[in-house]
């Protein structure tokens, strides 16, 4: 989306009047990798309601709705069990909150392998159920066909080459990829298959750095590295593991900081005081008037 639009701010608390200023557009994320260099690299963060958007947007040049919000909103053990249902509502939240950033939809497990046919359907369904510009599939050759397909009919596509959650199954884990020659080279065609086939941008993740650094320097489209190296166009990760809100995350997540405690915290110094009778105070209550 290119408009620049205005939230209400009337009705809702969760609707503070932005900055007004101009989305972002696939097209001037894709230019930011000039002749193999991206001068300033991209960043991108996982965003799943519409007050998060809020937070982040202002920072962001891409927002994106991860499957990742099986686990991270819905306690699931993967991404797998993740619905289309889920990912055009929580996505149709971060358009709202948002008005900078690209915002970018995965595409779940089973709504796209079968045929471009089928994926084209669904992307179509994300696109117009929450207003989100691009979507993101997981997979390198055997997607390139999808991801022409999509393309060619206006659906900007990422990418996702490495470690693919979505085929945690198969892949036995979430172990780094790249580590035997073979699997090296598979992800460094993969990546440019895809960007041969139309897509934006591509995901390295989990993969060990001399790939993802060759990744980088195979394909014309920017890469967005998590897991991957610093020497990727971009870098994306999963906003609350970042911010510190579980004790279990990734090894190449830097937590900056620790929300989960400031949160458990302040929820103590509540429940305490509700023991104590000492809240609510005259403040936080009406009173007679005259």
């Amino acid at each position: 989306m290119s408009t620049t639009f205005q939230l209400d701010t009337a009705t809702s608390r969760a609707n503070p009047t932005p900055a007004p200023m101009k989305r972002l557009t696939v097209p001037r994320i894709r230019g930011r990798k000039v002749d193999g260099v991206t001068a300033d690299p991209l960043v991108m963060l996982t965003a799943y309601t519409a007050r998060q958007a809020q937070l982040l947007d202002a920072h962001c040049d891409l927002l994106l709705v991860g499957d990742s919000l099986g686990q991270v909103i819905y306690g699931l053990p993967s991404t797998v069990p993740v619905t289309m249902d889920m990912m055009a509502n929580h996505a149709a939240a971060v358009v709202r909150g948002s008005y900078h950033a690209v915002v970018v939809v995965d595409m779940p497990f089973g709504a796209y392998e079968a045929s471009p046919q089928l994926a084209f359907e669904s992307a179509a369904t994300l696109l117009k159920a929450s207003g989100a510009a691009a979507v993101k599939l997981e997979g390198g050759e055997a997607m390139a066909e999808t991801v022409a397909f999509l393309t060619q009919r206006g659906i900007p596509v990422m990418g996702h080459v490495g470690l693919t959650p979505q085929a945690v199954n198969m892949l036995g884990g979430y172990m780094a990829r790249g580590r035997s020659d073979a699997e090296a080279d598979k992800i460094v065609s993969d990546a440019r298959t895809l960007d041969e086939a139309g897509a934006f941008a591509v995901v390295v993740e989990g993969v060990v750095e001399p790939i993802a650094i060759a990744v980088t320097e195979a394909i014309a489209c920017p890469t967005i590295g998590i897991g991957a190296s610093a020497r990727c166009d971009g870098q994306v990760l999963v906003t609350e593991d970042m911010l510190g809100m579980f004790e279990r995350v990734p090894r190449f997540v830097k937590k900056y900081e620790n929300i989960a405690e400031t949160i458990e915290n302040t929820v103590k110094q509540y429940a305490a005081e509700v023991q104590d009778r000492s809240f609510p105070t005259a403040e936080q209550t009406y009173q007679p008037k005259g």
